[in-house]
């Protein structure tokens, strides 16, 4: 098993991945950013001044804990809550994402067409058998 895991973290296709999954998370803290500070402020302004961090359903509100000195008399109750308005930052994270991969393989592939299919093995085996009769 260690000679195997040995061939494979020899192999090239392994640093690739792990420079890609870099880039990726660093790609992903970019559009993260962009859509925290520079999409969402005017779209929030846009609604009204809201803050979409703070849309949320609030089911139980939280209730902080009850010291007496250094003694806690009764713990934190954390609130519980829905927020939605996270949910929907991370939906244009997303949306922002795709479309900016989907440019990315559109540029590629107009850039790299694929290359012209050959002849069908059917063909070949035909002009073989041609060859073959004279």
């Amino acid at each position: 098993m260690l000679g195997e895991f040995k061939e494979f973290i020899k192999r090239g296709n392994v640093l690739e991945f792990a420079v890609a999954v870099i880039m990726a998370t660093a790609f992903g803290a970019v559009v993260t950013t962009f859509t925290q500070d520079v999409l969402m402020p005017p779209v929030g302004y846009a609604m009204g001044g809201v803050e979409f961090d703070d849309l949320k359903v609030l089911l139980q509100e939280g209730v902080p804990a009850v010291m007496n000195g250094d003694k806690e008399v009764s713990a934190a109750v954390p609130e519980v809550a829905i927020r939605w308005g996270k949910w929907v930052k991370t939906i244009f994270d997303f949306i922002v994402i795709s479309f900016i991969l989907f440019m990315i393989v559109r540029s590629y592939n107009k850039m790299n067409p694929p290359p012209a299919p050959g002849p069908s093995q059917e063909d070949l085996l035909g002009e073989i058998r041609d060859l073959l009769k004279r």
